[in-house]
């Protein structure tokens, strides 16, 4: 979060003067108007506010809200965000990625943005499927997926984002959907409030080359069967009438899911997003079945550990205080250890 001094804005404050184009009917709109309903909440300044993002079609999120911004290149969002991050602490940075650029050419810059704990909030925008470039099958497309470059379907195993950022120590896991923004809302707030990488996956339905793809978790016949709400300190129960519990059997190194009246009451998990092991996040991570039933979201992982930039800015200041000098001479660190004089 930013140190500025609050002000008063409101949604209007962060729509800009850009025509929104996506497909109608596209998940992006839903996330666009829940991001800037809920910024001015944080009472930061739109200066101090930056989203950087890179090739998708979600990546066109700079251009729609009033804030600072960059449409960055193919995968490389996390790595500008740091930069930013890391050399001015007094701007809220947000990065706005998708399935294909985040996880695939972007991989790499992902899972080290997250591992180093920069100060930086990671939107996923999950739809299973390359929208921009006309729906081939993405990293988390499920395997058989039939698509133009998979007629015959795919034979790649998809990505768990989720299981990803834990496996990459993120401090802040989280998962919500594009069409429930109170519960959206409430994810994004929790994220912005961390100190350090805050990792949110959002399933977006893609109407045009993946619909529906999300549909039993939203459609109010299937949901309560399907979905698992997260609250840190709450029993994990799920179904009609909380039918259905999480629990951990004994001898077992995973997580199952039991029928209510059929466990005991102790055997029921609480739900601990402040746990500093991330193997009962991953865990939780895990339960989910590839035709989505059993799928948890809200908060998996939320712990404090010293951020990236924290970490970098003190050993500026120690080695500022070492030279004995507010500012070190550039010709003398160049000049100082071991140099070499080309002839």
């Amino acid at each position: 979060m930013s140190n500025a001094v609050p002000v008063q804005l409101s949604a209007k404050d962060f729509k800009s003067d850009q025509e929104v184009r996506w497909c109608p009917g596209c998940g992006d709109y839903a996330i666009l108007a829940a991001m800037q309903t809920f910024l001015p909440e944080l009472g930061i300044p739109r200066e101090r506010t930056v989203f950087v993002s890179g090739i998708g079609c979600s990546s066109r999120f700079p251009y729609y809200l009033n804030t600072y911004g960059m449409h960055s290149i193919h995968g490389r969002a996390p790595a500008i965000a740091t930069g930013l991050s890391v050399s001015r602490p007094d701007l809220t940075v947000w990065v706005v990625t998708g399935d294909g650029d985040a996880l695939s050419i972007g991989g790499n810059h992902l899972i080290h943005a997250l591992r180093r704990n920069v100060n930086i909030k990671i939107l996923l925008f999950n739809n299973k499927i390359y929208g921009l470039t006309k729906g081939q099958y993405s990293p988390t497309s499920e395997i058989g997926k039939v698509t133009k470059s998979t007629p015959t379907g795919s034979s790649d195993a998809p990505f768990n984002p989720i299981s990803l950022a834990l496996g990459a120590e993120a401090s802040f896991v989280a998962r919500t959907i594009d069409s429930d923004r109170k519960h959206l809302q409430s994810v994004l707030r929790q994220a912005a409030e961390h100190q350090g990488s805050a990792f949110v996956e959002i399933y977006q339905n893609c109407n045009i080359f993946n619909d529906g793809a999300f549909e039993v978790l939203k459609d109010p016949e299937t949901r309560d069967a399907y979905l698992i709400r997260l609250e840190h300190g709450q029993p994990i129960t799920f179904g009609k009438d909380d039918s259905h519990v999480v629990t951990h059997p004994a001898g077992s190194f995973g997580l199952a899911v039991g029928e209510a009246g059929k466990v005991d009451a102790s055997e029921v998990l609480t739900h601990d997003a402040h746990a500093e092991d991330p193997a009962y996040a991953f865990a939780l991570s895990r339960l989910a079945g590839p035709d989505l039933r059993h799928t948890p979201v809200g908060v998996f992982r939320s712990v404090r550990r010293p951020s990236y930039d924290e970490l970098v800015r003190n050993q500026l200041d120690a080695a500022k205080a070492k030279a004995g000098e507010p500012e070190a001479d550039l010709a003398a660190l160049l000049n100082s250890g071991d140099t070499w004089t080309i002839l």
